[in-house]
């Protein structure tokens, strides 16, 4: 099956300089959620290193960085004249649990948050519920 066009960066990821984790993280997380999502696919390419960090306007080894280490994980594969995409033989549209437990460590995140700002569960949670039907409306 011939390899789907490329995605743009910022259709693909979304960077939060501010957080705590380092942006490279952020990118490799980012395309794992999307291949266990089943929205990328072995064969697909994507965004060039230049084309993510001129979008982000962040340093283009960072970029290297994520896609190497995913290289190096077996999730991307360099392909000649197609840049990197997604390997062969990785796992797609994984089950809910697997997409479930991706989710996990950002939902601990934002739990100690809505704790320490004393934030009451059942506020944290309509929040939540809008932004996933804000989202679900993109």
């Amino acid at each position: 099956m011939p390899p789907r066009p490329g995605i743009s960066a910022s259709a693909l990821f979304s960077v939060n300089t501010g957080a705590g984790e380092p942006i490279y993280r952020q990118l490799m997380d980012q395309v794992r959620r999307l291949i266990a999502a089943g929205q990328l696919v072995p064969g697909d390419s994507l965004p060039s290193v230049r084309d993510v960090a001129e979008t982000f306007a962040v340093n283009p080894m960072t970029v290297s960085k994520a896609y190497s280490l995913l290289e190096a994980a077996g999730v991307l594969a360099r392909q000649r004249g197609l840049g990197m995409v997604v390997a062969q033989g990785t796992a797609t549209a994984q089950g809910m649990d697997s997409r479930l437990n991706l989710l996990q460590p950002t939902l601990e995140k934002a739990a100690l948050e809505a704790a320490q700002l004393e934030i009451p569960a059942e506020e944290a949670l309509a929040l939540f519920a809008r932004l996933l039907k804000e989202g679900r409306s993109e």
